[in-house]
């Protein structure tokens, strides 16, 4: 196809400008003009690390960009920010545009279109949720606003709504800032990506630190002084928790409005379906990456709506690729996440028992405690593993780990097992790395395999 093609991206943030650079390094301006869209004030920052900058670990919100806007136009990229599209059409090849500061709209034609468009954060339909005070935090923008609300407050009481990875980590953030933090969170435990039991290792070590965390709380109602600022929450039960800020960390859901107004395919979670190369199904000339997408789940063999960081960056890469005229594939995850609430590290890859019963799988656990270093080596942490193996073929579905230092990156042999397709038995006589500082000479991992060995045997077919 003769000319200069126009590649229109949808989102400035990890997939959107990934897929633009990497399409840029394959074709130059003359055969490939590419526009981006941004509607916030940031692009290509690490959101992973908006608590940790909240927290004061992080020093400077500059120091989460990886690129600015700048360095993005000098390498031929149309970057226009503070610019939202608010219209998809797709039989007309145009995207409608608002420029957020005018209010000006326009229309930009398209060759490729590659949407990005993220996450939000869940936000539910309560009373008093709109107060002054009451924050998600997803983007740079949020964590910006929440930092501010926190240097004019002059209290020190905060309620974080929600206990999976983003309300840990800022409970953990405000810790750190000198509050008294109370998670509320509707489920039997935290981290409803663990199982329940270990779940509760992260519940009793999240009080052992002062934060208080109580199960089965509904948040129904924000409640708000006379000047219209939140002042608490209140709960199904009738239980009233004071608060100088309140922060929601219920998750998010994919931000794929306009791929629903356009038609596009969406997944049982509201996330766009993509093929291997990361097209839209049934479009050839539309792309999707990152937090707005649904991906294969490796292990339970469907769909699933996982949405990181990691993965937004993979979709790009693979999304520039085919766009520049390369190959590149994203073949799927295992479900590999990692966090941390002060000195507790916590790790899940693969499935939980829920996950493998919801799919028919058939399965065994064991679950060990160990240190992440050897026992009489001076530091050492307990660290528990739980493992989880298909009966009768001992095939690897799931791991999860909750302990001090050291333990959570140990998720990582685990997740290469998984996706290798690897039994507990094969886990279990891998050739680690030993060293007294480092583990002890059983590694934990590979003791909870070994249980799981002995468990897939007494459970026969």
């Amino acid at each position: 196809m003769g000319g200069t093609q126009r590649l229109v991206v949808v989102g400035g943030d990890a997939a959107g400008m990934s897929a633009a650079s990497q399409a840029r390094r394959l074709k130059g301006p003359a055969e490939l003009e590419i526009v981006a869209f941004e509607r916030s004030h940031f692009t290509s920052y690490s959101a992973c690390g908006i608590p940790y900058w909240i927290g004061g670990g992080v020093p400077r919100r500059d120091d989460l960009i990886a690129r600015s806007p700048e360095e993005h136009r000098a390498r031929g990229i149309d970057l226009r920010m503070r610019t939202e599209v608010v219209e998809l059409d797709l039989g007309g090849q145009r995207v409608r545009s608002r420029d957020l500061e005018s209010g000006a709209e326009a229309w930009t034609g398209f060759d490729q279109l590659v949407l990005a468009t993220g996450a939000r954060p869940l936000r539910p339909r309560l009373p008093g949720i709109g107060a002054a005070g009451v924050h998600g935090v997803q983007t740079l923008d949020d964590g910006q606003r929440l930092l501010d609300t926190l240097e004019r407050t002059a209290g020190r009481r905060a309620v974080v709504v929600g206990a999976g990875y983003i309300g840990v980590e800022m409970a953990e953030a405000l810790v750190e800032r000198g509050y008294e933090v109370t998670v509320l969170h509707r489920g039997e435990q935290p981290m409803a990506t663990l199982d329940p039991d270990m779940g509760g290792l992260v519940h009793s070590a999240m009080n052992a630190m002062g934060i208080v965390t109580v199960a089965g709380a509904e948040v129904t109602r924000v409640l708000t002084d006379e000047e219209g600022r939140a002042r608490g929450v209140a709960t199904a039960k009738g239980e009233e928790y004071p608060a100088d800020v309140v922060v929601l960390g219920i998750g998010v859901e994919p931000r794929t409005a306009l791929a629903r107004a356009a038609g596009l395919p969406l997944g049982t979670s509201g996330g766009l379906l993509t093929d291997l190369a990361m097209r839209v199904r049934g479009y050839e000339n539309v792309w999707a990456g990152g937090d707005c997408v649904e991906v294969l789940d490796l292990v339970a063999g469907r769909d699933r709506y996982v949405p990181l960081g990691t993965h937004a960056n993979k979709h790009g890469q693979v999304i520039g690729s085919g766009v520049g005229g390369g190959y590149a594939t994203f073949p799927g995850v295992v479900g590999t996440a990692v966090s941390k609430v002060c000195s507790l590290e916590i790790a899940r890859t693969g499935l939980r028992e829920k996950d493998a019963l919801a799919v028919g799988l058939r399965f065994v656990t064991s679950t060990i405690v160990s240190t992440n270093t050897a026992g009489y080596y001076p530091g050492a942490e307990p660290m528990t593993v739980k493992m989880m193996a298909e009966r009768r073929t001992g095939r690897l579905l799931g791991v999860q780990i909750v302990g001090g230092a050291g333990a959570a990156k140990r998720v990582d042999i685990a997740a290469v097992a998984l996706t290798a397709g690897m039994t507990v038995e094969q886990v279990a006589a891998l050739d680690l790395g030993y060293a007294p500082p480092f583990s002890p000479v059983w590694d934990p991992v590979q003791v909870a395999a070994r249980k799981a060995v002995t468990a897939v045997r007494a459970a026969g077919v």
